[in-house]
């Protein structure tokens, strides 16, 4: 920790007791951490028992006083190490002793009262309504299969984090002081960061299962979502999960005022239209059991890479409980069947949503129609879902196998959507607008082509066929009842080079 270092830089200069009590003195009378960090350099002496006893009296629920406090009769060096630990360092274990301590402090959080938190098997969590979940509880059970002792490990670290987030608040907090709170303490205090790309998207899983995300202090949107919904449900403070395409956030709402919390970015407050786009027409929002269900399929992505298709079908397997009305998992798990011959399971998943259209969405999903009407096979689908990342070869590559799959089925409307996404990645304007063009000529339905099309018209200065191709997005999506900022601004932008006058009706 960083006060850790701060003291340790001073104590040869603060070597006697006058030094040490005014040293105590400048500690933040609320910072549970620092106080430690001061009783671990100077434990021997009066000022770091004093400094003890006040971070133990604030993880008891007090406030700054001079109540005496008896501190519990073990070893709590164990405790202190979960709090003051740095990140590189694993957590320590815990003692059975230990962790009656922390349960002792704990048992007023506001989870102790959800039915949830006392289920101790996957078949009782499954069986509650989801407004019961303790999502810590819940998570933890699938990760460690029910070993009670593992999961306690990690649930005390969670009631160590809760409780110093609330040894700072008052007894009077609004939700809002809470997120304040919690913003400060995992972003500036406890330093949890969204990982290096190279790193997350080879292995997203790891930064999205609590237990790795509490130990590293690194996780992707949905791992540090999930701490912070856990961590919520121990303060008293409810809020909303909220699933762009591909993203996660929380959200607090009260009255019409609504506070979204991006996780990726420190808690920081986004407005909800930044998350709209072409394509993107509503925010979906998900309930707990639905989040478990998402960490699996998160999972599952990481094996879909490897190409180890019957993992990822286990692992939406494990999901569905938790998305049993939820279309995307379906057509997922339906792919993946595909992917294994397993043409059976496959079509009975994914014929229903042959020309089907996803809520949140625009246009309507393509490549169940496609596959079903011979316009592509099942090799051909996994050349749309192959990963790229920044590195131009990856794209490279894709793009090649883009091509290949289009020589041999040039109907196929996802490839044509995803080559053209590979030439706007590398720069190549005129070569995306040509395939584009060759979409629209097969379905001029699809939004986002559409709104492609328009900008690199508006690009090679044809501005009639600019207007065209924005009169049709814009009638796609008003079909869909969706106004989007992007499209307004295009609009106005063309509308100042070309007046509408000059524009086809």
């Amino acid at each position: 920790m960083r006060i850790a270092g701060f003291l340790l830089l001073f104590s040869t200069l603060w070597a006697d007791s006058g030094h040490l009590k005014s040293l105590l003195s400048s500690l933040d009378p609320l910072s549970v951490s620092q106080h430690l960090a001061f009783y671990n350099l100077y434990s021997e002496t009066p000022e770091g028992q004093k400094a003890l006893k006040h971070a133990w009296h604030l993880l008891s629920g007090g406030k700054v006083s001079s109540t005496p406090l008896q501190l519990p009769s073990l070893d709590i060096q164990a405790i202190i190490s979960l709090i003051t630990r740095d990140s590189h360092l694993p957590p320590p274990v815990l003692s059975e002793e230990q962790l009656g301590a922390i349960l002792s402090l704990a048992s007023k959080l506001s989870n102790r009262f959800l039915p949830g938190h006392q289920v101790w098997t996957k078949q009782e969590l499954l069986a509650l309504p989801t407004e019961h979940v303790d999502l810590g509880r819940g998570l933890l059970l699938y990760q460690f299969d029910e070993d009670r002792g593992k999961i306690e490990q990690y649930e005390a670290l969670l009631d160590l984090m809760a409780l110093q987030i609330l040894a700072r608040l008052p007894s009077t907090a609004t939700s809002y002081d809470k997120i304040r709170e919690i913003n400060r303490f995992i972003f500036e205090e406890m330093h949890f960061r969204f990982p290096p790309h190279s790193l997350y998207a080879k292995e997203i899983d790891l930064y999205t299962f609590l237990p790795s995300v509490l130990d590293s202090r690194e996780g992707v949107c949905l791992g540090v979502s999930i701490l912070y919904l856990s961590i919520a449900q121990r303060i008293d403070l409810p809020l909303e999960i909220i699933t762009p395409p591909g993203h996660i956030f929380v959200r607090y709402r009260e009255g019409l005022r609504v506070t979204n919390i991006e996780t990726t970015a420190r808690g920081i407050h986004l407005p909800s239209e930044v998350y709209l786009g072409i394509e993107t027409r509503r925010l979906a929002q998900r309930t707990m059991k639905e989040v478990i269900g998402m960490a699996f399929v998160n999972e599952a992505s990481v094996a879909w890479t490897q190409e180890k298709y019957d993992k990822s079908v286990e692992l939406y397997l494990k999901a569905a409980p938790f998305l049993p009305d939820d279309p995307l998992h379906k057509f997922l798990l339906g792919l993946n069947y595909l992917f294994l011959g397993k043409k059976s399971e496959a079509k009975k998943l994914l014929k229903p949503l042959q020309k089907f259209t996803y809520d949140h969405a625009v246009s309507a999903e393509t490549i169940p129609d496609d596959y079903f009407a011979g316009r592509i096979n099942a090799d051909g689908i996994k050349a749309v879902f192959q990963h790229v990342d920044s590195n131009r070869a990856s794209i490279v590559k894709k793009q090649k196998e883009l091509l290949e799959t289009l020589r041999r089925y040039p109907r196929f409307r996802a490839g044509l959507f995803h080559l053209a996404i590979t030439y706007l990645q590398l720069g190549r304007m005129t070569e995306a607008k040509d395939i584009l063009e060759k979409y629209h000529a097969l379905d001029p339905n699809n939004a986002s082509v559409e709104y492609y099309l328009a900008i690199s018209s508006l690009e090679r200065y044809d501005y009639l066929s600019a207007w065209k191709y924005l009169y049709k997005t814009e009638e796609l999506l008003t079909a869909r009842e969706h106004k989007c900022r992007a499209l307004r601004g295009l609009k106005d932008h063309l509308r100042r080079l070309c007046p509408p006058s000059a524009a086809p009706n």
